[in-house]
Protein backbone atom coordinates (compact mmCIF):
# COMPACT_ATOMS: atom_id res chain seq x y z
CA UNK A 1 0.00 0.00 0.00
CA UNK A 2 0.96 3.33 -0.90
CA UNK A 3 -0.05 6.75 0.76
CA UNK A 4 -0.17 9.90 -1.14
CA UNK A 5 1.00 12.62 1.07
CA UNK A 6 0.41 16.09 0.87
CA UNK A 7 3.19 18.64 2.79
CA UNK A 8 1.68 21.75 4.08
CA UNK A 9 4.86 24.28 4.78
CA UNK A 10 7.53 23.68 1.97
CA UNK A 11 10.39 25.07 3.79
CA UNK A 12 10.07 22.98 6.53
CA UNK A 13 8.97 20.14 4.41
CA UNK A 14 11.93 20.38 2.04
CA UNK A 15 14.16 18.48 5.05
CA UNK A 16 12.05 15.49 4.04
CA UNK A 17 12.42 15.49 0.85
CA UNK A 18 15.07 12.99 0.23
CA UNK A 19 13.18 10.41 3.19
CA UNK A 20 10.60 10.37 0.87
CA UNK A 21 12.28 9.24 -2.27
CA UNK A 22 13.76 6.39 0.05
CA UNK A 23 10.19 5.29 1.13
CA UNK A 24 9.21 6.03 -2.20
CA UNK A 25 7.70 2.42 -2.31
CA UNK A 26 5.56 3.05 0.97
CA UNK A 27 4.90 6.64 0.51
CA UNK A 28 3.58 8.87 -2.47
CA UNK A 29 4.34 13.02 -2.62
CA UNK A 30 1.28 14.21 -4.41
CA UNK A 31 1.00 17.61 -3.50
CA UNK A 32 2.99 20.52 -1.43
CA UNK A 33 1.15 24.21 0.34
CA UNK A 34 2.87 26.99 0.78
CA UNK A 35 1.55 31.10 1.08
CA UNK A 36 4.79 31.56 -0.86
CA UNK A 37 5.13 31.36 -4.98
CA UNK A 38 8.69 31.13 -4.61
CA UNK A 39 8.25 28.00 -3.05
CA UNK A 40 5.78 26.66 -4.73
CA UNK A 41 7.94 26.95 -7.81
CA UNK A 42 11.00 25.37 -6.18
CA UNK A 43 8.88 22.30 -5.30
CA UNK A 44 7.37 22.24 -9.02
CA UNK A 45 10.69 22.59 -10.28
CA UNK A 46 12.43 19.48 -8.66
CA UNK A 47 8.49 17.43 -8.83
CA UNK A 48 7.05 18.57 -11.46
CA UNK A 49 4.19 16.10 -11.31
CA UNK A 50 2.63 17.01 -7.91
CA UNK A 51 -0.49 19.80 -7.29
CA UNK A 52 1.28 23.09 -5.59
CA UNK A 53 -1.79 24.71 -3.25
CA UNK A 54 -1.66 28.43 -1.94
CA UNK A 55 -4.31 27.53 0.31
CA UNK A 56 -4.57 25.08 2.85
CA UNK A 57 -8.35 24.57 3.23
CA UNK A 58 -8.28 23.91 -0.80
CA UNK A 59 -5.48 21.50 -0.94
CA UNK A 60 -7.02 18.95 1.70
CA UNK A 61 -10.64 18.29 -0.39
CA UNK A 62 -8.61 17.08 -3.01
CA UNK A 63 -9.37 13.58 -3.22
CA UNK A 64 -6.10 12.40 -4.50
CA UNK A 65 -4.36 13.15 -1.05
CA UNK A 66 -4.88 10.43 1.85
CA UNK A 67 -2.73 12.11 4.41
CA UNK A 68 -1.34 15.43 5.24
CA UNK A 69 2.13 16.50 6.67
CA UNK A 70 1.50 19.51 8.80
CA UNK A 71 5.33 21.37 8.75
CA UNK A 72 3.99 24.98 9.26
CA UNK A 73 4.48 27.60 11.87
CA UNK A 74 3.73 26.16 15.79
CA UNK A 75 0.42 28.31 15.92
CA UNK A 76 -1.02 26.53 12.91
CA UNK A 77 -0.61 23.28 13.32
CA UNK A 78 -3.78 22.60 15.94
CA UNK A 79 -6.04 24.36 13.36
CA UNK A 80 -4.76 22.96 10.37
CA UNK A 81 -5.15 19.25 11.80
CA UNK A 82 -8.67 19.66 12.70
CA UNK A 83 -9.25 20.97 9.03
CA UNK A 84 -7.46 17.84 7.57
CA UNK A 85 -8.93 15.24 9.65
CA UNK A 86 -12.37 16.91 9.34
CA UNK A 87 -11.85 17.15 5.42
CA UNK A 88 -11.01 13.10 5.81
CA UNK A 89 -7.21 13.41 5.90
CA UNK A 90 -4.62 11.12 8.18
CA UNK A 91 -2.56 13.40 9.55
CA UNK A 92 1.28 13.97 10.59
CA UNK A 93 1.72 17.29 12.43
CA UNK A 94 4.67 18.90 13.55
CA UNK A 95 5.80 19.76 17.20
CA UNK A 96 3.80 20.88 19.50
CA UNK A 97 0.23 19.95 18.47
CA UNK A 98 -1.69 22.55 20.04
CA UNK A 99 -1.10 25.57 22.07
CA UNK A 100 -4.52 26.12 23.88
CA UNK A 101 -6.32 23.29 25.99
CA UNK A 102 -8.93 23.76 23.87
CA UNK A 103 -7.22 23.21 20.64
CA UNK A 104 -5.78 19.96 22.72
CA UNK A 105 -9.43 18.60 23.42
CA UNK A 106 -10.75 19.48 20.05
CA UNK A 107 -7.88 17.05 18.72
CA UNK A 108 -8.67 14.45 21.11
CA UNK A 109 -12.82 14.73 20.25
CA UNK A 110 -11.66 14.81 16.43
CA UNK A 111 -9.65 12.22 16.33
CA UNK A 112 -11.98 9.58 18.40
CA UNK A 113 -14.60 10.58 15.56
CA UNK A 114 -13.12 10.00 12.23
CA UNK A 115 -11.29 7.54 13.30
CA UNK A 116 -8.31 9.12 11.09
CA UNK A 117 -4.80 8.27 12.18
CA UNK A 118 -3.34 10.82 14.45
CA UNK A 119 0.61 11.09 14.97
CA UNK A 120 2.75 14.14 16.51
CA UNK A 121 6.31 13.70 14.45
CA UNK A 122 8.35 14.38 17.98
CA UNK A 123 11.36 13.47 16.24
CA UNK A 124 14.00 13.62 19.18
CA UNK A 125 12.06 10.06 20.62
CA UNK A 126 13.50 8.53 17.42
CA UNK A 127 17.41 9.37 18.33
CA UNK A 128 19.81 6.82 18.37
CA UNK A 129 20.38 6.92 22.21
CA UNK A 130 16.61 7.66 23.21
CA UNK A 131 15.69 4.88 21.33
CA UNK A 132 18.37 2.91 23.44
CA UNK A 133 17.21 4.45 26.56
CA UNK A 134 13.64 3.46 26.07
CA UNK A 135 14.39 -0.36 25.52
CA UNK A 136 16.60 -0.50 28.64
CA UNK A 137 13.53 1.17 30.60
CA UNK A 138 11.41 -1.21 28.95
CA UNK A 139 13.67 -3.81 30.46
CA UNK A 140 13.99 -2.15 33.72
CA UNK A 141 17.77 -1.99 33.22
CA UNK A 142 17.80 0.92 35.58
CA UNK A 143 15.03 -0.60 38.46
CA UNK A 144 12.44 1.11 39.15
CA UNK A 145 12.09 4.96 37.51
CA UNK A 146 11.96 8.15 40.08
CA UNK A 147 13.39 11.55 38.39
CA UNK A 148 14.09 12.41 34.76
CA UNK A 149 15.56 15.66 33.51
CA UNK A 150 15.27 17.36 29.88
CA UNK A 151 16.18 20.52 28.67
CA UNK A 152 15.86 22.14 24.87
CA UNK A 153 18.48 24.80 24.74
CA UNK A 154 18.95 26.24 21.44
CA UNK A 155 19.88 30.01 20.98
CA UNK A 156 17.32 31.07 18.26
CA UNK A 157 17.71 34.74 18.10
CA UNK A 158 18.71 35.02 14.58
CA UNK A 159 15.40 33.45 13.62
CA UNK A 160 13.40 36.44 15.39
CA UNK A 161 13.42 39.13 12.74
CA UNK A 162 12.63 38.64 9.04
CA UNK A 163 14.76 40.43 6.46
CA UNK A 164 11.92 43.69 6.65
CA UNK A 165 12.77 43.53 10.30
CA UNK A 166 9.32 42.34 11.50
CA UNK A 167 8.87 39.90 14.10
CA UNK A 168 8.78 36.10 12.76
CA UNK A 169 6.69 33.74 14.62
CA UNK A 170 9.48 32.57 17.03
CA UNK A 171 10.14 36.00 17.61
CA UNK A 172 6.68 36.60 18.73
CA UNK A 173 4.89 37.56 15.52
CA UNK A 174 1.32 36.55 16.60
CA UNK A 175 -2.27 37.76 17.01
CA UNK A 176 -4.62 38.43 20.12
CA UNK A 177 -4.59 36.15 22.56
CA UNK A 178 -2.38 33.78 20.76
CA UNK A 179 1.29 32.29 22.19
CA UNK A 180 4.65 31.52 20.73
CA UNK A 181 7.77 29.74 22.34
CA UNK A 182 9.25 32.78 23.30
CA UNK A 183 6.06 33.65 25.44
CA UNK A 184 6.44 33.53 29.86
CA UNK A 185 6.50 29.75 30.10
CA UNK A 186 7.36 26.47 28.33
CA UNK A 187 6.89 27.13 25.13
CA UNK A 188 8.81 24.10 23.18
CA UNK A 189 8.02 21.44 25.97
CA UNK A 190 7.96 18.09 23.52
CA UNK A 191 11.53 18.09 22.56
CA UNK A 192 12.57 17.60 26.22
CA UNK A 193 9.46 15.67 27.38
CA UNK A 194 8.64 13.76 24.63
CA UNK A 195 11.65 10.92 25.18
CA UNK A 196 11.26 11.36 29.28
CA UNK A 197 7.35 10.50 28.39
CA UNK A 198 7.95 7.20 26.46
CA UNK A 199 10.55 6.36 29.12
CA UNK A 200 8.44 6.81 32.00
CA UNK A 201 5.36 5.10 30.17
CA UNK A 202 3.20 7.83 30.43
CA UNK A 203 -0.18 7.67 29.29
CA UNK A 204 0.24 3.82 29.29
CA UNK A 205 1.70 2.62 32.69
CA UNK A 206 1.70 6.50 34.57
CA UNK A 207 0.51 9.73 34.01
CA UNK A 208 1.22 13.35 34.64
CA UNK A 209 -0.71 15.05 36.95
CA UNK A 210 0.74 18.14 38.41
CA UNK A 211 2.88 21.29 37.03
CA UNK A 212 4.30 24.10 37.50
CA UNK A 213 6.99 26.56 35.22
CA UNK A 214 9.19 29.38 36.46
CA UNK A 215 10.59 31.96 34.11
CA UNK A 216 13.32 34.28 33.84
CA UNK A 217 13.24 38.06 32.68
CA UNK A 218 13.84 38.29 28.85
CA UNK A 219 17.35 39.65 29.11
CA UNK A 220 19.37 37.88 26.01
CA UNK A 221 16.18 38.71 23.43
CA UNK A 222 16.27 42.59 23.84
CA UNK A 223 20.11 42.48 23.90
CA UNK A 224 20.07 40.79 20.37
CA UNK A 225 17.45 43.64 19.25
CA UNK A 226 19.57 46.07 20.68
CA UNK A 227 22.35 44.80 18.47
CA UNK A 228 20.40 44.47 15.23
CA UNK A 229 17.69 46.54 14.72
CA UNK A 230 17.91 50.25 13.70
CA UNK A 231 17.88 52.79 16.85
CA UNK A 232 14.12 53.56 17.35
CA UNK A 233 12.79 50.12 16.11
CA UNK A 234 9.87 49.19 18.42
CA UNK A 235 11.73 46.41 19.58
CA UNK A 236 14.58 47.69 20.94
CA UNK A 237 12.19 49.28 23.95
CA UNK A 238 11.82 47.26 27.27
CA UNK A 239 8.05 47.25 26.83
CA UNK A 240 8.58 45.01 23.51
CA UNK A 241 9.99 41.85 25.87
CA UNK A 242 8.03 42.37 28.70
CA UNK A 243 5.66 39.27 28.00
CA UNK A 244 8.85 37.02 26.86
CA UNK A 245 11.31 34.87 28.59
CA UNK A 246 14.80 33.77 27.80
CA UNK A 247 14.87 30.39 29.87
CA UNK A 248 11.98 28.63 31.50
CA UNK A 249 11.82 25.80 34.21
CA UNK A 250 9.23 23.30 34.61
CA UNK A 251 8.58 20.51 36.83
CA UNK A 252 6.09 17.54 36.61
CA UNK A 253 5.16 15.78 39.22
CA UNK A 254 3.80 11.69 37.75
CA UNK A 255 0.37 9.79 39.43
CA UNK A 256 3.70 6.88 40.15
CA UNK A 257 5.32 9.66 42.18
CA UNK A 258 8.30 10.76 39.83
CA UNK A 259 9.30 14.31 39.05
CA UNK A 260 10.45 15.58 35.96
CA UNK A 261 12.35 18.72 35.61
CA UNK A 262 12.27 20.20 31.81
CA UNK A 263 14.37 23.44 31.06
CA UNK A 264 13.53 25.37 27.67
CA UNK A 265 15.62 28.26 26.22
CA UNK A 266 15.72 29.87 23.33
CA UNK A 267 17.33 32.57 23.49
CA UNK A 268 20.92 32.52 26.17
CA UNK A 269 23.84 32.70 24.26
CA UNK A 270 25.31 29.05 23.96
CA UNK A 271 26.64 26.25 21.58
CA UNK A 272 23.29 24.39 20.65
CA UNK A 273 23.45 20.94 22.00
CA UNK A 274 20.84 18.69 20.53
CA UNK A 275 19.34 16.97 23.69
CA UNK A 276 20.39 16.96 27.29
CA UNK A 277 18.23 14.37 29.14
CA UNK A 278 19.26 12.51 32.32
CA UNK A 279 17.13 9.78 33.85
CA UNK A 280 17.63 8.28 37.59
CA UNK A 281 16.58 4.60 38.71
CA UNK A 282 17.06 2.40 41.68
CA UNK A 283 19.67 0.53 39.81
CA UNK A 284 21.05 3.09 37.75
CA UNK A 285 21.31 6.21 36.45
CA UNK A 286 21.72 8.08 32.56
CA UNK A 287 23.28 11.00 31.34
CA UNK A 288 23.39 12.70 27.80
CA UNK A 289 26.58 14.35 26.32
CA UNK A 290 26.64 17.63 27.16
CA UNK A 291 28.13 18.91 24.51
CA UNK A 292 28.43 17.98 20.94
CA UNK A 293 31.07 15.32 20.57
CA UNK A 294 30.77 13.70 24.71
CA UNK A 295 29.12 10.61 24.95
CA UNK A 296 26.37 9.67 26.56
CA UNK A 297 27.35 7.35 29.50
CA UNK A 298 25.41 5.38 32.34
CA UNK A 299 25.67 3.54 35.81
CA UNK A 300 24.06 0.62 36.34
CA UNK A 301 24.61 -1.46 39.41
CA UNK A 302 25.83 -4.95 38.83
CA UNK A 303 27.30 -4.06 35.13
CA UNK A 304 28.99 -0.76 35.30
CA UNK A 305 32.36 -0.43 37.42
CA UNK A 306 32.04 0.07 41.10
CA UNK A 307 29.01 0.10 43.34
CA UNK A 308 26.90 2.76 44.81
CA UNK A 309 27.17 4.21 47.84
CA UNK A 310 30.82 4.02 47.39
CA UNK A 311 31.47 4.93 51.09
CA UNK A 312 29.65 2.66 53.45
CA UNK A 313 30.83 3.51 56.83
CA UNK A 314 28.02 1.73 59.33
CA UNK A 315 29.90 -1.43 59.56
CA UNK A 316 26.71 -2.71 62.10
CA UNK A 317 24.47 -2.81 59.15
CA UNK A 318 24.54 -5.52 56.45
CA UNK A 319 26.73 -4.67 53.27
CA UNK A 320 25.59 -5.14 49.55
CA UNK A 321 26.91 -8.77 48.69
CA UNK A 322 28.71 -6.93 45.86
CA UNK A 323 30.35 -4.17 47.53
CA UNK A 324 33.98 -3.91 48.47
CA UNK A 325 35.80 -1.05 49.90
CA UNK A 326 37.91 -0.83 46.86
CA UNK A 327 35.32 -0.21 44.19
CA UNK A 328 33.74 3.19 43.34
CA UNK A 329 31.05 3.34 41.12
CA UNK A 330 32.54 5.13 37.39
CA UNK A 331 30.21 6.04 34.34
CA UNK A 332 30.83 4.00 31.40
CA UNK A 333 29.69 4.87 27.57
CA UNK A 334 26.30 4.23 26.48
CA UNK A 335 27.69 2.99 23.14
CA UNK A 336 29.57 0.09 25.38
CA UNK A 337 26.02 -1.40 25.65
CA UNK A 338 24.57 -0.85 22.19
CA UNK A 339 24.74 -4.68 21.59
CA UNK A 340 22.72 -5.15 23.72
CA UNK A 341 19.96 -2.40 23.82
CA UNK A 342 20.62 -1.19 20.04
CA UNK A 343 16.92 -0.62 18.90
CA UNK A 344 16.20 -2.42 15.99
CA UNK A 345 15.44 0.21 13.84
CA UNK A 346 18.90 1.64 14.06
CA UNK A 347 20.28 -1.89 13.67
CA UNK A 348 18.34 -2.29 10.25
CA UNK A 349 17.75 1.53 9.11
CA UNK A 350 20.53 3.00 11.04
CA UNK A 351 22.71 4.02 7.89
CA UNK A 352 19.38 5.70 5.90
CA UNK A 353 18.48 7.32 8.82
CA UNK A 354 21.49 9.20 9.61
CA UNK A 355 21.32 11.10 6.57
CA UNK A 356 18.09 12.83 7.80
CA UNK A 357 17.49 15.36 10.38
CA UNK A 358 17.55 15.88 13.90
CA UNK A 359 19.88 12.72 14.28
CA UNK A 360 18.09 10.57 12.26
CA UNK A 361 14.71 11.13 14.06
CA UNK A 362 13.04 12.69 10.59
CA UNK A 363 13.26 9.24 9.20
CA UNK A 364 11.84 7.52 11.68
CA UNK A 365 8.67 9.77 12.17
CA UNK A 366 7.68 9.09 8.37
CA UNK A 367 8.29 5.71 8.33
CA UNK A 368 5.76 4.92 11.69
CA UNK A 369 3.42 7.01 10.52
CA UNK A 370 3.19 5.50 6.97
CA UNK A 371 3.33 2.11 8.96
CA UNK A 372 0.56 3.59 11.58
CA UNK A 373 -2.15 5.15 8.64
CA UNK A 374 -1.69 1.24 6.87
CA UNK A 375 -2.74 -0.36 9.94
CA UNK A 376 0.91 -2.16 10.39
CA UNK A 377 1.37 -0.19 13.79
CA UNK A 378 -0.58 2.17 16.03
CA UNK A 379 0.77 5.66 16.25
CA UNK A 380 3.68 5.55 18.13
CA UNK A 381 3.14 9.20 19.60
CA UNK A 382 -0.55 9.06 19.46
CA UNK A 383 -3.05 12.20 19.91
CA UNK A 384 -3.38 11.36 23.25
CA UNK A 385 0.50 11.95 23.47
CA UNK A 386 0.15 15.08 21.24
CA UNK A 387 -1.67 16.72 23.47
CA UNK A 388 -0.73 15.65 26.96
CA UNK A 389 3.18 16.80 26.06
CA UNK A 390 1.72 20.18 24.13
CA UNK A 391 -0.68 21.26 26.97
CA UNK A 392 3.02 22.09 29.27
CA UNK A 393 2.84 24.96 27.38
CA UNK A 394 -0.99 26.67 28.10
CA UNK A 395 -0.34 24.92 31.74
CA UNK A 396 3.12 26.66 32.21
CA UNK A 397 1.50 29.97 30.88
CA UNK A 398 -0.74 29.69 33.80
CA UNK A 399 1.59 28.53 35.91
CA UNK A 400 3.35 31.80 35.49
CA UNK A 401 0.34 34.17 35.93
CA UNK A 402 -0.33 32.37 38.87
CA UNK A 403 3.23 32.86 40.44
CA UNK A 404 3.93 29.11 40.58
CA UNK A 405 0.79 27.62 41.64
CA UNK A 406 0.94 23.81 40.77
CA UNK A 407 -1.96 23.22 37.99
CA UNK A 408 -3.26 19.48 37.76
CA UNK A 409 -2.24 18.20 33.89
CA UNK A 410 -5.56 17.14 32.36
CA UNK A 411 -6.00 13.43 31.36
CA UNK A 412 -7.05 13.26 27.95
CA UNK A 413 -7.23 9.86 28.02
CA UNK A 414 -10.13 9.64 30.30
CA UNK A 415 -12.13 12.15 29.95
CA UNK A 416 -15.72 12.51 32.42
Amino acid sequence: MSIRLAVAGGNRGARFDQILDGLEEQVELVAVCDPSDDVRSEWTAERPQIKAYEKFEEMVEDPGIDAVFIATPMLLHAGQALTALRAGKHVLSEVIAATTLDECYALVETVENTGLTYMMAENYCYRREAMMIKKMCDETVFGELTYAEGAYIHDCRDLMFNADLSRTWRGGAIGPNQHTQSSRGNGYPTHSLGPIAQWLGINRTDRMIRTTTFVTKSAARQEWALAVLPEGHFDTDDVAWSNFADSSTTLIETEKGRVICLRKDSASPRPHNMALHSLQGTRGAYLSGRFDGEDPVVWLDGVSKGVSPANFRYKNMARPENYTDQEHPEWQPLWDLRNQFEHDYWKQFGDEAIQAGHGGGDYFVIYDFVRAVSGEIDPPIDVYDAVTWSSIFPLSMDNVKQNGEPLEVPDFKNRV
